[in-house]
């Protein structure tokens, strides 16, 4: 089976729709949701009722630190986050909110863990940004891949079986073989705010038959993310840096 695996669209309908495409276009058979549904973004419902859609539909999600803090007031953010999931408390109805609430912290399928953050300790909501924080989460799961968000940035580690890591940063559209004697940890970039530089929307594709893995960006119309937020009154940095790619 063919997975398309997206993490942190925040909002970006532009950014989801132009994921869903092109996954859609490369054969994707099953969808995996990361979570931060929400954030930044300014079309918060259209996401959440299109995860809604498509969890219906068999798709797998989890939670995120944002989908959290829009029901908890226990979660803190930078101020301009702060100013975002606000905003987006007013905007969602009931249902989309429980939604939210009631969305696992990981899921795991046969020998594949999906999680936001990491595996250790996913409610802590920990960057993986070093094998360190990489191995962490490997010793903490018997699975033999690992998908997580959370940082915005593409990378992939693995462990072997004395506990050497490995870790590089994937190239786009290359796919890459997940050896079995190995634990592996794919860190997702970002569906709609892209921190590596590069303003497209990121995905992952992964066959479950070959274990290879494959690292895709998809184009969007970044313009009218940007407008949209900046119509609705947020930060103009959280457009700005669209454009950015960070």
């Amino acid at each position: 089976m063919l997975l398309a695996v997206f993490s942190d669209i925040h909002g970006n309908r532009q950014a989801f729709e132009a994921c869903l495409k092109v996954a859609r276009a490369k054969g994707a058979e099953q969808f995996v949701l990361l979570g931060d549904f929400v954030g930044y973004g300014a079309d918060p419902e259209w996401v959440v009722d299109t995860a809604m859609e498509l969890v219906a539909q068999g798709a797998v999600a989890v939670r995120g630190n944002h989908d959290q803090a829009v029901n908890s007031s226990a979660e803190t953010m930078n101020a301009e986050a702060q100013v975002a999931i606000e905003w987006t408390r007013g905007r969602l109805d009931t249902a989309q909110r429980r939604f939210l609430t009631e969305l696992p912290m990981l899921v795991e399928d046969g020998d594949r863990l999906f999680v936001h953050s990491e595996a250790s300790h996913p409610q802590r909501w920990h960057y993986v940004r070093s094998t360190v924080e990489a191995a962490k989460s490997l010793i903490a799961t018997p699975a033999h891949v690992t998908f997580c968000g959370h940082v915005h940035r593409p990378a992939l580690y693995s462990m072997s079986v004395t506990a050497k890591m490995t870790s590089f940063v994937p190239k786009t559209d290359v796919p890459v073989q997940l050896l079995r004697g190995r634990q592996w940890l794919a860190v997702l970039g970002s569906v709609g705010q892209p921190r590596d530089g590069d303003p497209s929307a990121a995905f992952v594709l992964f066959d479950t038959e070959s274990c290879q893995i494959t690292y895709c960006r998809a184009p969007y119309d970044v313009a009218t993310a940007a407008g949209r937020i900046r119509d609705n009154g947020l930060p103009h940095w959280l457009a700005d840096r669209l454009s950015q790619g960070r």
